[in-house]
């Protein structure tokens, strides 16, 4: 089975991975698997990002992906050929808060707590094939999200299905 665990940028899909692993599951960080394979076309500057193939990128991992259980992680998991795909989410002020501690640019948070407001990479896994569920990691620790990804493994579906994440009454605080 092929999981990607994919969310916006400061969600917990590094922690998660880490986590996941340290259990004895296999992980695979997409974005450092096209980074050693040199599977980008070129560096987004401004956004310090590469601009990754996803097709070309899901080509080379499924020549490479070992037997069981595999997590693919990052934020372009969903893109790729897999059979679940868990979403990290995360409350767009703690998520601003993670992002800021990280120093990193007003512009590239902004896009980034818009982008998960919006629920931009929730809607992108929709668009596939593979069942798709959230999970809030606003209040959860690392070892709390890691058993929830073993309770969806275990076919717990209800309590994470699509739609229990809901961050309109925040975004209409800011207006």
């Amino acid at each position: 089975m092929i999981v990607a665990i994919t969310g916006t940028p400061g969600t917990g899909k590094t922690s998660l991975s880490e986590a996941l692993r340290s259990k004895g599951y296999r992980t695979i960080d997409v974005g450092e698997f096209a980074r050693d394979r040199k599977l980008y076309s070129s560096i987004d500057e401004r956004r310090g990002s590469l601009e990754v193939d996803p097709q070309e990128l899901d080509e080379a991992l499924q020549g490479e992906l070992p037997d069981g259980t595999v997590f693919l992680v990052g934020h372009l998991s969903h893109l790729l050929t897999v059979d679940t795909i868990i979403v990290l989410r995360c409350r767009p002020s703690i998520l601003s808060q993670r992002l800021s501690g990280r120093k990193w640019k007003e512009e590239k948070i902004k896009e980034n707590v818009e982008a998960e407001a919006l629920d931009v990479i929730l809607i992108e896994a929709l668009d596939g094939e593979a069942e798709v569920f959230e999970i809030d990691t606003t209040t959860l620790g690392i070892e709390e999200a890691a058993k929830a990804v073993e309770d969806i493994l275990a076919g717990e579906k209800k309590k994470y299905a699509v739609g229990h994440v809901d961050w309109s009454g925040e975004v209409l605080d800011w207006f």
